[in-house]
């Protein structure tokens, strides 16, 4: 980017330095008294300065608007950058959350499991002594 307002630079320089040497060429080989020449030149070179001054107010405004651009861009990844880590934060207590809360209803499962096993186990060992002591009798 540094290169192309380098080329518009040199552009506008070689544009002012012909347009200025092409006006004292001309004022030049005009037939006028001393007088009026001086006064030409001194209206062009006045003309070339309020050209010059118009360019510079008008890069100055311009500079102007990209740095208020530059800090509303800064503002703005800022603001992301910091609204980051409450996102990834919230996400990892959301997943927190959701885990412990299949964890409680696995174990709670499991445990209904176990249970009814362990009353099936008991009903069966429970039903094995019993016919052990049946058949014990007789």
């Amino acid at each position: 980017m540094s290169s192309n307002n380098n080329h518009v630079k040199g552009l506008l320089i070689g544009f002012l330095a012909g347009g200025a040497v092409g006006a004292i060429v001309a004022l030049l080989t005009t037939p006028k008294s001393g007088k009026e020449l001086r006064g030409d030149i001194k209206q062009k070179s006045g003309e070339y300065f309020d050209e010059a001054d118009k360019y510079y107010q008008d890069k100055k405004i311009k500079a102007g608007e990209m740095f208020n651009e530059g800090k509303r861009k800064y503002a703005m990844v800022m603001n992301d950058l910091k609204s980051k880590p409450e996102e990834i934060l919230n996400d990892a207590e959301r997943l927190y959350n959701d885990a412990k809360a299949k964890t409680r209803d696995v174990l709670h499962t499991g445990k209904e499991k176990i249970e009814l096993e362990t009353e099936r186990l008991k009903s069966s060992v429970k039903a094995g002594m019993e016919a052990y002591n049946e058949a014990k009798k007789s």
